[in-house]
């Protein structure tokens, strides 16, 4: 897929790819829209002192960035899958490691030299494994306390919001663990609610009037 950079609103980058006329993230913010979405609505709410976080869909790896920025005392083994690395060149050029105090343009970078298909140590305490990898085709262990849902959205690759996937996405959580995403739409909440999530909608990044936040209560 070919990439074009863009400076959103909130000065952080994210990137439109041109095959899809789609964004990685939300024009009026890339970073603020993944801390309300992922960070805010998810992480914050696991207590477990060893957290297991799933990831439908690496992309930039700002999620997984802000994670380990993010990240307290507990222990995060983070495993995301994505079917289509972005390439190298374009990964360079963003600009996340710049944007904090303290800048973090090693760890930005460790994420993304990372081996694949191993999981790494990137930090004390913050652990990657990215798979590249079909959703529809990965064995998920039932271990995860956190799953961030960040795939393209449902009028551009709908089978990634199928029932198939949400299932394989339930049953990999631990009674009690939580899926979070941007998008609101109500046939997708629907069927979380189909494969026994209880779902509810949440207020929405800058932009955004909503999102949703799913639970396996048992």
């Amino acid at each position: 897929m070919k990439h074009k950079i863009i400076t959103s609103n909130d000065g952080s980058h994210t990137l439109y790819v041109l095959d899809l006329n789609e964004h990685y993230h939300s024009t009026n913010g890339a970073v603020q829209e993944s801390m309300h979405v992922f960070i805010n609505a998810g992480l914050r709410l696991v207590t477990a002192d060893k957290i297991n976080i799933l990831e439908f869909g690496f992309g930039t790896g700002l999620n997984a960035f802000l994670t380990a920025l993010n990240k307290e005392s507990n222990e995060i083994h983070y495993h995301s899958m994505e079917k289509y690395p972005i390439e190298s060149s374009m990964i360079n050029q963003l600009n996340y490691g710049d944007l904090f105090e303290g800048k973090h343009k090693e760890l930005f970078k460790r994420l993304h030299q990372s081996n694949w298909e191993e999981e790494n140590k990137i930090k004390d305490g913050f652990y990657l494994n990215k798979q590249q990898v079909d959703f529809k085709e990965v064995r998920l262990e039932p271990k995860y306390n956190l799953i961030y849902f960040d795939a393209f959205a449902p009028d551009i690759q709908p089978k990634l919001w199928s029932k198939e996937i949400f299932e394989r996405a339930y049953s990999s959580l631990l009674p009690g663990g939580i899926l979070t995403t941007y998008c609101a739409k109500g046939v997708v909440r629907r069927t979380m609610q189909a494969v026994g999530f209880t779902v509810e909608r949440l207020p929405g990044p800058p932009g955004k009037r909503e999102m949703l936040r799913a639970v396996r209560e048992n």
